[in-house]
C-alpha cells in the first residue's frame, strides 16, 4: 500500500513548479498583449501573478498529478488561457508573434533560472533532496511547456507565431485550424498513444531531452 505522505510529496513535487510555470506563462501573454495595445486581459483581471486567476483545477493540478501517479513517462498541464483580442493590437500580424511567444519565452527563462538555482544548491550542499527534486522538476516542466506550446498548430502559441510569420494565403489557411486544433491535439497526444503511436515522445520529449543534456553536463550530472 502506498505511503500517503509519499503520495502527497509526489503530487506537491509536480503541483508547485507547474502552478508557478503556468501562472507566469499566462501572465506573460497578458503583459505582452497590454504592451502592444490590447487591454482585454487587464480588464479581465488576468494580468496577475495570483495563481488562482490562472489555475484550472483539472489541467493545472489533477492532470499532472494523475500523470505522475500513473507513471505515464511525461508531465504536462495547462491553465485557463489569457484572453487576447489580436485585432486590438497596434500591428496585429506582427505583434501577434510577440504576444504568442511571450508564454514559451517565460517558460524558457524559468527553466534557466531553475537550473541556476539548482547549480547553486548543489554547490552549497545545504539544500535537501526534496528541494533539489522540485528544482529539477521545474526545469523539466518548463522545457516541456515551452517545446509543446511552440508546436506550429493553432491554438498553441507556436501556431500563432507561425500565422504571424507566414505570408498569405498560408497564414489564413493555418489560422483556420484554430477551430478544431484542440481536437487534433487530443487525437494526436491522447488517442494515438492508445494504439501504440506516441507522437508526444518524438515531438516533445526528444527535443526536451536534447535541451536537457547540456544543462545536466553543466550541473556535473552524467546524462543517461
Amino acid at each position: 500500500m502506498a505511503d500517503p505522505l509519499q503520495t502527497v510529496e509526489q503530487v506537491a513535487l509536480v503541483a508547485v513548479p507547474i502552478i508557478i510555470a503556468i501562472t507566469l506563462h499566462e501572465a506573460a501573454h497578458g503583459y505582452a498583449a497590454r504592451h502592444f495595445g490590447d487591454d482585454t486581459a487587464a480588464r479581465a483581471g488576468r494580468i496577475s501573478l495570483n495563481p488562482l486567476r490562472h489555475v484550472d483545477l483539472f489541467g493545472t493540478i489533477l492532470l499532472p498529478g494523475l500523470l505522475l501517479l500513473s507513471h505515464a513517462g511525461f508531465l504536462f498541464g495547462y491553465a485557463k488561457p489569457v484572453p487576447v483580442n489580436f485585432a486590438a493590437l497596434r500591428h496585429p500580424k506582427r505583434d501577434m508573434i510577440w504576444v504568442a511567444a511571450a508564454g514559451p519565452g517565460m517558460n524558457i527563462l524559468l527553466a534557466l533560472v531553475s537550473v541556476l538555482l539548482l547549480f547553486l544548491a548543489l554547490k552549497s550542499g545545504a539544500v535537501g533532496p526534496m528541494a533539489l527534486a522540485c528544482l529539477w522538476t521545474s526545469v523539466e516542466i518548463n522545457l516541456v511547456l515551452a517545446v509543446f506550446n511552440l508546436l506550429p498548430v493553432p491554438p498553441l502559441d507556436g501556431g500563432r507565431v507561425a500565422v504571424g510569420l507566414l505570408p498569405q494565403p498560408f497564414s489564413s489557411a493555418l489560422a483556420q485550424l484554430n477551430r478544431f486544433g484542440m481536437l487534433l491535439l487530443v487525437a494526436v497526444f491522447i488517442l494515438l498513444p492508445l494504439i501504440g503511436i506516441n507522437l508526444f515522445h518524438y515531438l516533445v520529449q526528444i527535443p526536451v531531452d536534447f535541451l536537457e543534456r547540456p544543462l545536466l553536463t553543466w550541473l556535473g550530472v552524467q546524462p543517461e
